[in-house]
């Protein structure tokens, strides 16, 4: 209802009003027509104002949140925010009631709690029935914030580099689409800390590094029985040596070449801290004299240039064992040993990721009923991978996975299972999608998440 009706259905009330002539109506209508008269034009006015006030801060707040992607996105310099507040504010406010509206905007860097834009307004409404009484016009003013950059990255980037690798020209392709996105992930980093990336390149096994030899997270139970020398050469395990009545002596584990496989179940599937001494054990890491290991895998870094030079050196060589990767991706991730991700910034949240490659189907790990390098039986590897899966996931973390099927493979659907979503698995079916694929996921993880 427009002003002028509600005036006229006032205004009228009030004639009934003033023409009734029983008892002292006149003498009750004179006292109390100002104060009516007042109190109702104030309602009025203060209804206009406040639904400008509104507009306002609706308008604001889509001000503040366009000019904060843009910023992150580097659509607009620092320089140009009040330019950018003044055209969007003006495109999104309609109020037609509202005069001398103003608008600014001011930007922050960085803070302990991210970047931050602030988005000022101000105005005021002409008032038709409070400027009798001294006040021609009612003013108001609000603002808005726009807070990003407070959410912290840290991505596990999971790399199957296993024999088929060679075939097709994929891990031709996979070295620069994953140095493409490690430099994505690094260029979101606006301060130091922002973003960590860890490589985990995995086949049968994962390399953790040699030097690690005489760390107490290894179980050296199965490395020992398989690398030694017995007292009779026609021996070459501790089984066949000790069984024999001979005398085992296994090798000094600096020859150990850094590779270890799975964990005792249901250690597999789990992130749980190794524990040193012989009444765990299931909770250490097996060390393997794998013939196929891997390049080392680099612990969470911002040292992107060191990442993509690790990337560079992955070679194509074992067979597939994706719960592996998975596990020592997620380990990357994990705060204490073996890997000791950094400690966090409590004045931080943190966004944990997976990303994990593979250009197979699993086909054995640790243990060998499950598969034979050659083929997976009874889907006992996946069955393992959908536990493990769940875990992560239910810590918080989330996970893409992308299939390398070049060959003609069936989809993977342990892969599509692990994935956070069905938006997060991919399928890739040529070499040259390899860095579409990755660049995709880089995207998904670079959108803006703002916090009004």
């Amino acid at each position: 209802m427009s002003n002028a009706a509600i005036f006229n259905r006032v205004c009228t009330a009030v004639g009934r009003f003033a023409k009734a002539d029983q008892g002292n109506i006149a003498v009750l209508f004179a006292i109390a027509a100002v104060p009516v008269l007042s109190f109702v034009g104030a309602a009025i006015d203060y209804t206009r104002a406040n639904s400008a006030r509104s507009s306002m801060q609706a308008a604001l707040d889509s001000t503040a949140l366009m000019l904060a992607k843009d910023l992150s996105d580097g659509t607009i310099k620092a320089t140009d925010i009040n330019t950018k507040a003044q055209d969007y504010f003006k495109a999104l406010y309609t109020n037609t009631d509202a005069r001398a509206v103003t608008i600014a905007a001011s930007y922050t860097a960085s803070t302990s709690q991210g970047s931050t834009i602030v988005v000022n307004g101000s105005g005021n409404v002409p008032t038709d029935f409070m400027r009798v009484a001294g006040f021609p016009q009612l003013g108001f003013d609000t603002s808005s914030t726009s807070v990003w950059g407070n959410v912290r990255m840290r991505v596990g980037l999971v790399l199957d580099v296993t024999g088929s690798m060679a075939d097709d020209g994929k891990m031709t392709a996979l070295k620069p689409a994953a140095k493409a996105l490690i430099d994505q992930l690094g260029a979101l980093a606006k301060n130091p800390g922002d973003v960590y990336i860890s490589v985990v390149p995995f086949a049968k096994d994962v390399n953790v590094g040699a030097s690690n030899y005489t760390q107490s997270w290894i179980n050296w139970t199965d490395w020992d029985a398989a690398n030694g020398t017995c007292s009779n050469n026609n021996y070459s395990t501790k089984s066949s040596c000790t069984s024999a009545g001979r005398t085992w002596t296994a090798k000094n584990h600096n020859t150990w070449n850094g590779c270890v496989t799975d964990r005792d179940q249901n250690y597999d599937t789990t992130n749980t801290t190794p524990t040193s001494g012989s009444s765990t054990p299931s909770t250490q890491f097996y060390a393997e004299q794998y013939n196929a290991c891997p390049t080392q895998l680099a612990p969470l870094t911002t040292d992107f240039t060191s990442l993509k030079t690790k990337i560079d050196s992955l070679s194509p060589n074992g067979g597939t064992n994706q719960p592996i990767g998975i596990a020592w991706g997620w380990q990357s991730l994990t705060q204490g040993a073996p890997l000791n991700a950094p400690a966090e910034d409590p004045n931080y949240t943190y966004k944990k990721v997976l990303i994990v490659m593979s250009d197979g189907l699993n086909t054995q790990d640790r243990w060998p009923s499950y598969g034979n390098g050659q083929v997976q039986y009874n889907n006992a590897i996946d069955n393992r991978q959908k536990i493990q899966c769940d875990n992560i996931k239910a810590a918080g973390l989330i996970i893409y996975t992308m299939q390398v099927n070049t060959s003609g493979d069936p989809t993977s659907s342990v892969l599509q299972y692990c994935a956070s979503g069905a938006d997060k698995f991919t399928m890739v079916t040529s070499s040259s999608q390899i860095m579409t694929a990755f660049t995709a996921i880089g995207t998904s993880l670079s959108k803006l998440r703002v916090a009004k």
